[in-house]
């Protein structure tokens, strides 16, 4: 398997890595390119998911960049235009992925006529932020694989709530004490190790993440997928298929598809996921 390990710098500074695979044939989907974003401590290359997915598209005649944001794997150091700079996905500030999706898009688009963005997890949340909040970041397609619903009122309500209030209230006490990078363990909505600050960003009352939000402000066409064991097991993903079906009748270009026995890392049914992604991008051409 030939690939290019590419880079970029983003507008802020910050030199992030990547892996590009050029397609050998001609697309016969509506995309010539797939920009794969990872999720919470992933990176470009230790995603077994991507590697299915890319796969596909490949032989399908799309062309796979997968990517890393500055969250990528739990703690890194990232050059940036001023020096060095703790980052990862217990430092990252998830806003920052504007300037991630930003570099990457850019670097892409010369390589194929019409761009598919592909999130897994929060990598999905981020490519709906990124282009609710900066409709300049023109892509053609969105694929949100397993987006969390980043969503304090949801979690506050669901029987986890007590759980998650404390730790959230730990987190916004160890930053209002002025000790914001101060790094601790947290256990939902799943296990991680994050700093006080990033923890009050991403699951405060504020709601900026929650995707719920955000679908109806994406202009291009948006598939959300969900696995049928993860919105049995975790308070992130229950209901979600409902809530997304519900705002999908109010804005035609979103669609839900649910995923028999997926868990979030699709254990066993690749094959039926990526097939619905197929599906969708031939039925929306």
């Amino acid at each position: 398997m030939l690939v290019d390990l590419v880079q970029v710098t983003t507008r802020d500074g910050v030199k992030l890595d990547g892996m590009y695979q050029a397609a050998t044939q001609k697309p016969t989907l509506p995309i010539g390119a797939a920009c794969l974003v990872h999720g919470t401590g992933g990176s470009f290359y230790s995603s077994t998911l991507f590697d299915a997915l890319g796969e596909r598209l490949l032989g399908l005649g799309c062309s796979v960049l997968r990517v890393n944001t500055r969250g990528h794997d739990l703690m890194s150091t990232a050059v940036t235009s001023t020096g060095g700079r703790r980052l990862g996905a217990a430092y990252e500030l998830v806003d920052d992925c504007r300037h991630d999706l930003a570099a990457w898009i850019d670097w892409l688009r010369p390589h194929g006529p019409r761009i598919g963005l592909v999130g897994h997890s929060l990598g999905a949340v981020k490519c709906l932020y990124a282009l609710a909040h900066e409709p300049s970041l023109q892509v053609s397609y969105v694929i949100a694989i397993s987006p969390p619903r980043l969503s304090y009122s949801w979690f506050c309500a669901s029987p986890e709530g007590p759980a998650f209030l404390e730790e959230y209230q730990r987190a916004e006490g160890r930053t209002q004490q002025g000790e914001p990078a101060a790094l601790f363990e947290v256990k939902l909505p799943l296990p991680f190790v994050v700093t006080a600050a990033g923890h009050a960003e991403k699951y405060g009352p504020e709601e900026r993440y929650n995707y719920l939000r955000l679908l109806g402000s994406v202009r291009c066409p948006v598939l959300v997928t969900l696995g049928e064991v993860e919105m049995a097991n975790n308070m992130a993903f229950r209901g979600a298929a409902d809530a997304v079906a519900e705002i999908a009748r109010r804005h035609p270009q979103v669609a839900v598809s649910t995923i028999a026995g997926a868990d979030h890392f699709y254990t066993g049914v690749r094959a039926e996921l990526s097939g619905q992604i197929e599906a969708w991008l031939r039925g929306t051409s």
